[in-house]
């Protein structure tokens, strides 16, 4: 049996039928404030533009986007979003999981750093090897 996913007591498709004012009412207080501050209209409009289009049997091209303070909602679900890492846009899945964190949280900006051993009349500074992805 699947797990279904449950949100402060409230099921998927409860959390979508809720306005961004009551959405807010059960989010942590940081993205309360970020909400009832008022939603970016301009990613509202294209999340809406992306959900007609899905309804309608279309995949939707990935939402780019430079927002990464921007709250995770219940309509994002499903869709693709490409979250900008500073040179490029890194493209996520939203899934239930992700309701109201940060889209910030999902596109790293900084490559990972490992060290290795220095090559051959390399300096003893050259031992940083940044990891490609």
């Amino acid at each position: 049996m699947a797990k279904i996913f449950i949100f402060h007591g409230k099921s998927v498709d409860e959390l979508k039928g809720m306005s961004i004012p009551e959405f807010a009412k059960i989010v942590t207080s940081r993205a309360r404030r970020t909400l009832l501050r008022g939603f970016d209209k301009k990613l509202e409009k294209k999340i809406d533009k992306a959900l007609a289009e899905k309804g309608k049997g279309k995949e939707p091209k990935p939402l780019r986007t430079h927002l990464r303070d921007a709250i995770v909602i219940p309509k994002m679900i499903g869709l693709k979003i490409a979250v900008h890492k500073g040179n490029s846009f890194e493209t996520l899945e939203i899934r239930p999981e992700m309701i109201g964190h940060y889209l910030g949280e999902y596109a790293l900006t900084r490559k990972r750093l490992m060290h290795g051993k220095a090559g051959i009349g390399a300096t003893k500074s050259s031992t940083a090897i940044t990891a490609r992805g």
